[in-house]
């Protein structure tokens, strides 16, 4: 067997599925998540209760009965009831792991690669030109497939991808992504975001989410700024009594299908004052607001700019979720248990 392990590559490689069933769990995919009673032998909370949860496709878990959480390489150290502070041990169940699924990965550490040159866009001065932002589009994408497996593997229904006019685009700017129609406050079309469908592909040159640019049209610089609207924000018609804020498209729609319409995002970590702005008119001076960000520094980071902007004027509790976690993660029951009083 090799000694040597890259544990960051092989938290990577591992197919999480397959490592639950090597320790014979009955692995119920729904998107990309499984629900279930927890493996963990340590366990200590309900044993009935399915308060395991495992996002498949990022390779982490949680129990809400125990309290355990962590990647892969952990769940199967606590699988062989080895202290994670143990080095020596740990490492071992990594090599265990790596020689009977990754085989491939043997060898010694890769060389640094050299950074890329970055290339400067040369573009012509509009300093002298009219800058108009978020004008509404007099166009609509059309022809977008509402089917495509991305969004139905991620458990979304058909009728949360028509409320949100979600669909896969074939061509275009946003080719192999799927569309995301942006409206401001007042519910004009203003732009669309386009989500990559297989984040394998994920690099620099190809982020997550493409936004659109800054363009010259008829004599003025149009720009779009997300920072100025709330994603879903159009749609809360009147002050309500409870609001979610959370920073990206998903969380929006996973709220809405389970019960949760009143949801906005951010469209990001960053959360400006125009922003905070719409939120205070959003919620009734009695009501709350609810953030719900990732189990990460950039969802805590969020959280936080929130808390500091928001609080002066409304009510605001930061539901803290586990490390590594995202809002659609949570099963109906866990949101639940969340938005209590």
């Amino acid at each position: 067997m090799s000694t040597w392990v890259n544990f960051k590559e092989l938290r990577e490689k591992l197919n999480f599925e397959a490592v639950l069933r090597h320790y014979g769990v009955d692995v119920k995919r729904k998107g990309e998540q499984h629900h279930g009673f927890c493996p963990l032998p340590l366990h200590q909370g309900k044993k009935n209760s399915p308060s395991f949860s495992a996002n498949l496709e990022r390779g982490i878990f949680k129990c809400f009965g125990c309290g355990a959480s962590g990647n892969v390489l952990e769940f199967a150290a606590l699988m062989e009831n080895v202290d994670l502070e143990n080095g020596a041990a740990f490492r071992k169940v990594a090599l265990d792991l790596q020689e009977r699924f990754c085989p491939d990965l043997k060898g010694g550490p890769k060389d640094t690669k050299k950074a890329a040159e970055k290339e400067r866009t040369k573009t012509e001065p509009t300093e002298e030109l009219p800058v108009v932002v978020n004008p509404p589009l007099d166009f609509e994408l059309k022809g977008l497939d509402r089917e495509h497996p991305y969004l139905k593997g991620r458990g979304f229904f058909r009728e949360t991808i028509d409320c949100f006019d979600l669909g896969f685009c074939s061509r275009g700017l946003l080719k192999d992504r799927v569309a995301i129609p942006l409206h401001d406050h007042e519910g004009k079309l203003v732009g669309y975001a386009g989500r990559v469908v297989d984040d394998a592909t994920i690099s620099k040159d190809n982020p997550r989410y493409r936004f659109p640019s800054k363009r010259k049209r008829a004599g003025q610089v149009i720009e779009f700024r997300k920072t100025m609207f709330l994603y879903n924000g159009f749609r809360v018609k009147t002050p309500v009594d409870d609001l979610v804020i959370t920073e990206g498209f998903a969380s929006v729609w996973w709220l809405y299908q389970n019960g949760y319409a009143d949801s906005v995002a951010a469209m990001g970590a960053d959360f400006s004052e125009r922003q905070t702005e719409l939120i205070v008119t959003l919620v009734k001076p009695t009501g709350r607001v609810w953030i719900l960000a990732d189990g990460d520094d950039s969802g805590r980071r969020f959280a936080q700019s929130v808390l500091l902007q928001v609080s002066p004027h409304r009510f605001v509790r930061w539901v803290k979720i586990a490390e590594g976690f995202q809002p659609t993660d949570l099963a109906e029951e866990q949101l639940k248990s969340y938005f209590t009083t």
